[in-house]
């Protein structure tokens, strides 16, 4: 059985990075599969199956309906986006190969695969990191920290922004990794990431030592505050043991941001930390410390650390109360069907038409 002329078998190991080099290299950049836009359907039906899952035994948290909109139109809005971002990404990765690439590694060697794999996996853990670190690119990130709820659509819900600041991170490989190779990595870097965000699968044992799974990413999504700025990995949570960051999952976690929108406006979650940080630029005394509230972390000010004190961080503990509301059930079936036709729409056009310029 094939969807887009992607079997469901090779869809769902997509997901999790179980490809082969023979099967995912390619000479020309243009040849390369636009692999995200082609996982859709794969990333919907993912979702129907762990709500099912959650319903009928009880392992994880039932998702919320308003939550989950919430979650998929951010994801909506990002990929809208991408339609800018990812243009000037890839433009500037091709022109740094053809210009400054100082080894000309082959395309088809799977020494070359590997080699990005890891690459990608060390500039995504990076760029990770600076995005909690550095206030204006946590304004673009907290978008997807705002669910206070931990399942597959919250894998969705992503800034639309970020996409103008990632693409700085990955450029040191273009001095030797040919294009097609790195637009295949960081199609599946970002696959890999999706399946982590639940609460179905509790442990994966030995792998937990090599690899980011759902447990350590629950800790990453943590308001508690043994959770906050760690496990920042993409696909090999080795990064995190080697530079300090990592943090296995202890007492039951509190999800969201440490002071909650509490909105379902997918607008101000994209936009509210952009205007926090313009008012404090502008109420903040001296150039340097103006300069400090854009680069330092989001919890700075003048005086503290650079990443701000952990005793400022609200001491959460599980379980604690979420922000809700509800509507008449004719109101939330006519929102429900017009945002079902919304994603129907969506995916249809996704896959008949490549966003990205992979």
């Amino acid at each position: 059985m094939a969807l887009a002329n992607v079997t469901i078998t090779e869809g769902f190991r997509r997901l999790f990075y179980l490809i082969t080099p023979s099967e995912s290299s390619f000479e020309r950049k243009e040849d390369v599969p636009d692999y995200l836009n082609q996982s859709v359907p794969f990333f919907l039906g993912a979702i129907v199956v762990e709500a099912l899952v959650s319903w009928l035994t009880g392992i994880a948290p039932k998702a919320r309906i308003n939550d989950s909109v919430n979650s998929v139109t951010a994801g909506i809005l990002s990929q809208m986006m991408k339609m800018l971002s990812l243009t000037a990404e890839f433009s500037a990765y091709v022109w740094i190969y053809a210009r400054f690439n100082v080894v000309e590694l082959p395309w088809n060697s799977p020494y070359t695969w590997w080699l990005c794999f890891i690459g990608v996996d060390l500039g995504y853990y990076i760029f990770h990191r600076m995005g909690h670190e550095i206030n204006i690119m946590w304004a673009a990130h907290q978008v997807h920290h705002s669910s206070e709820e931990y399942n597959l659509t919250t894998a969705l819900r992503q800034g639309a922004m970020q996409g103008f600041t990632s693409w700085i991170f990955y450029l040191p490989l273009a001095l030797a990794v040919p294009p097609s190779v790195f637009f295949v990595h960081i199609q599946f870097n970002t696959l890999y990431q999706f399946w982590i965000h639940t609460e179905v699968i509790k442990s994966l044992g030995p792998l937990e030592y090599i690899l980011n799974t759902p447990s350590h990413h629950r800790v990453h999504h943590g308001r508690n505050r043994y959770c906050i700025d760690k496990n920042y990995a993409g696909t090999l949570i080795i990064w995190d043991r080697l530079f300090g960051t990592f943090q296995a999952e202890e007492e039951h976690v509190v999800y969201g941001l440490t002071h909650p929108l509490n909105t379902w406006d997918p607008i101000w979650a994209q936009v509210c930390h952009f205007k926090h940080i313009w008012s404090t630029f502008w109420q903040t005394p001296g150039i340097k410390n103006k300069l400090s509230v854009l680069f330092m972390g989001p919890g700075w000010s003048p005086g503290k650390p650079r990443c701000g004190e952990i005793t400022d961080i609200p001491d959460v503990k599980y379980p604690h109360p979420k922000y809700d509301s509800s509507l008449p059930l004719w109101a939330t079936t006519y929102i429900l069907i017009h945002f079902l036709i919304t994603i129907f729409v969506f995916s249809h056009l996704a896959l008949k038409q490549r966003v990205s310029p992979y």
